[in-house]
C-alpha cells in the first residue's frame, strides 16, 4: 500500500480560490491601490486569467474598480474585517465622516462599539470639538450601556437574547438624578430608540454633558458600531434637533462604508 503523503489545501484546491486570496491578502498588504499587473504579479498569473475574478469580485462588492483601472478593496470585505477586528477598518473609513459632523456641530464626535465579551460601550475613535468647554473622551474607555446615547444605542440595538441577559445580569447605578435605572423605563426608552434611529442622554452619566447617538448598520442589518455627537449639556440642547439631523445623514454614510444596510427594526 502506498504511504499516505498527506494533502496540500493550495495544491488541490481551484486555482481559481488561490487566485481570490491572493489577490485579497496581496491588497491588504499594499494598504493602497493596485493595478492589473501588479495583481497578476501578487497572484502569479496572467492578467487575461484575472481579468474575471476581478470583475466578479468587483460586483459582489469585495473590490472596487476606481480611477485609471486600480483595485482597493470593497465594503464588503471591509464589513467583515471590521466584524472580526473590532471595527478598526470602519473607523478609518469612518473618520472624515467623522471629521465633518464635528466641524458641522461644532460639538465632539465619537465612534464606538460593543465591548468583546462584555456589556460595555467600547470607544474607538473620537474628534474632539475646537471649544474652550467640550465634551472629551478618552479613546479605548469603556462606559456603561444603559446611562450614555452610545450606550443606549448599542443596547437598543444588539440581539434580543443578549439585550435580555443584560437586562437580567447588569447592576444600573444611580450615576446622577436624570440616570435611568428603573427597568420598565428603561424598557420603554430602548424601545422608543428601536422605533426612531436614535439616543439621547442628558446629564445621564455626567451632570452637564449631553449627547445623541445614531446606529451604524453592517451588511447582514445588524448594528456594528455606534456614532455620537455630545457637548455641554446647556449649548448642546439648544442646537440638538440640528445635530440630530446631521448625526443621522453621518451614521447612514458610516452604514454605507460598511457595506451595510439600514434594519427596518
Amino acid at each position: 500500500m502506498a504511504q499516505d503523503k498527506g494533502i496540500s489545501p493550495s495544491r488541490n484546491a481551484p486555482q481559481s480560490v488561490g487566485r481570490i486570496f491572493a489577490i485579497l491578502d496581496a491588497l491588504a498588504s499594499a494598504g493602497g491601490t493596485m493595478s492589473l499587473a501588479e495583481l497578476a504579479v501578487a497572484a502569479e498569473a496572467p492578467k487575461t486569467s484575472l481579468v474575471g475574478l476581478l470583475t466578479g469580485l468587483v460586483a459582489e462588492g469585495a473590490l472596487v474598480r476606481g480611477e485609471g483601472g486600480r483595485y482597493v478593496l470593497g465594503p464588503r470585505v471591509l464589513s467583515l474585517a471590521m466584524r472580526v477586528a473590532g471595527g478598526e477598518e470602519l473607523v478609518k473609513l469612518a473618520r472624515p465622516v467623522m471629521e465633518r459632523l464635528c466641524e458641522q456641530t461644532g460639538e465632539t464626535v465619537v465612534f464606538g462599539t460593543l465591548a468583546p465579551g462584555a456589556d460595555l460601550a467600547h470607544y474607538l475613535d473620537r474628534v474632539e470639538s475646537t471649544s474652550s468647554i467640550r465634551y472629551a473622551v478618552t479613546i479605548g474607555e469603556r462606559r456603561e450601556l444603559y446611562c450614555s446615547s452610545m450606550g443606549k444605542i448599542l443596547l437598543a440595538f444588539m440581539p434580543e437574547e443578549r439585550r435580555e441577559q443584560f437586562f437580567q445580569s447588569v447592576k444600573r447605578i444611580q450615576f446622577t438624578g436624570q440616570t435611568i435605572t428603573d427597568e420598565q423605563k428603561l424598557r420603554a426608552e430602548i424601545a422608543t430608540i428601536r422605533r426612531i434611529g436614535l439616543a439621547r442622554s442628558s446629564d445621564e452619566r455626567i451632570i452637564g454633558a449631553s449627547g445623541i447617538g445614531a446606529p451604524i448598520f453592517g451588511n447582514d442589518g445588524s448594528v456594528v458600531a455606534g456614532l455620537v455627537v455630545a457637548g455641554p449639556t446647556d449649548r448642546f440642547l439648544r442646537r440638538r434637533e440640528t445635530h440630530e439631523t446631521l448625526l443621522i445623514a453621518a451614521a447612514a454614510e458610516c452604514t454605507k462604508l460598511a457595506g451595510g444596510q439600514i434594519s427596518a427594526a
